[in-house]
């Protein structure tokens, strides 16, 4: 069974919950005989894809190299041979003989971006959506919003299948960590953590700062690129020198100990279309907050503080009410449980299904 993979999600983003479902899925259909795996994959300095090794025989020529990756993303590649095509982010195959199957992550663009960045990411992705035959979601929310954007799809097309989380994540027998230590010192200890990008307006990061602000808490930031002049120049201001990091680029047995030594996962983002970062927080027995709107509700179920119009102050108030451990020892109980639902094991099988039941169908 031919299937074709298209990587360039690792040539959009260094890391990120899409680059994680993308390497998770490649992991496993790379060792399975049922499929004859090529790929489109392009120069990039993804973490995730520094880990994989895909034979160079299994790699497609790729006529469009020559473009720069910000114009590639933008240009469906062309398969002439039998197969399923699926790409990691809203491409198509132009070719005649291939079915192509798209993964819908979210509708950010469509909800919080505007102008021509909002323009272009909506027709691509509506391009992938119109061309496909079939459609994953990666929660039931999405799915809603999908149908919100495209209300004649016949939902046959859709189906609803789960991110996992990896079991890179489990808590630790102790909270002394070597690999913090020697990358912050030993006195930075019981920070609050903020995972993913900063910059778009309804990821909430300033909210995280001025929550800590109020609680005079450690701040550690992962991911998202690194702290620009003006975000340092903010948190100097705000926090104080001393009482923020930030780190990029982590591995997960270092990101699983970041999880066990923090205090909380602060995520008030107003919009996921799925939150890896909740069910790996869960999973490390790290306790979560976060805002009771999008699928984040649906992914945490009952094992995070889901608080309805997110604030500083609401943050702030569950922070200081700390050291009540009893509530915060349910919720990471409640969020250990929840996490353990889901499996990239259990993801990549129900997408095995969805292509084999396209070439019952189709090919």
């Amino acid at each position: 069974m031919n299937i074709f993979l298209d990587n360039i999600v690792f040539s959009l983003q260094k890391q990120g919950g899409i680059s994680v479902f993308w390497y998770e899925f490649l992991k496993r259909i790379m060792q399975d005989a049922d499929f004859d795996c090529k790929f489109i994959d392009l120069p990039n300095d993804n973490i995730f894809r520094k880990q994989l090794d895909i034979p160079l025989s299994d790699i497609l020529d790729n006529r469009l190299n020559k473009l720069p990756v910000k114009v590639q993303r933008y240009v469906n590649p062309t398969i002439k041979e039998e197969g399923i095509f699926h790409s990691s982010y809203y491409r198509v195959s132009n070719g005649s003989q291939v079915c192509n199957v798209t993964t819908v992550h979210d509708f950010t663009y469509e909800y919080y971006f505007k102008g021509l960045p909002k323009f272009v990411h909506h027709f691509q992705k509506k391009n992938a959506i119109l061309n496909s035959k079939k459609i994953i979601c990666v929660s039931n929310n999405t799915k809603t919003d999908l149908l919100r954007f495209y209300p004649n799809l016949n939902e046959r097309q859709i189906e609803v299948i789960y991110n996992g989380v990896s079991d890179d994540y489990f808590p630790l027998h102790t909270r002394d960590s070597a690999f913090l230590n020697n990358t912050f010192g030993t006195d930075f200890k019981e920070y609050v953590l903020f995972v993913g990008k900063r910059e778009d307006t309804y990821k909430n990061f300033d909210m995280v700062v001025d929550a800590c602000k109020l609680t005079k808490s450690k701040l550690l930031i992962v991911g998202g690129g690194y702290l620009s002049r003006s975000e340092v120049a903010m948190l100097d201001v705000q926090l104080g020198l001393h009482q923020y990091k930030q780190i990029a680029g982590v591995a997960n047995v270092q990101l699983n100990e970041i999880y066990n030594n923090a205090s909380f996962l602060v995520y008030p983002s107003l919009y996921e279309g799925f939150g890896i970062s909740i069910l790996e927080a869960q999973k490390s027995g790290c306790p979560v907050i976060c805002s009771n709107t999008s699928s984040i509700p649906e992914i945490a179920g009952k094992g995070a503080y889901l608080l309805e119009k997110i604030s500083a102050l609401k943050i702030a108030d569950i922070l200081l009410q700390n050291k009540s451990r009893n509530i915060t020892k349910l919720i990471i109980d409640e969020g250990y449980l929840n996490s353990q639902f889901y499996s990239w094991d259990k993801c990549y099988q129900e997408t095995k299904q969805v292509y084999q039941d396209m070439y019952t169908e189709f090919i």
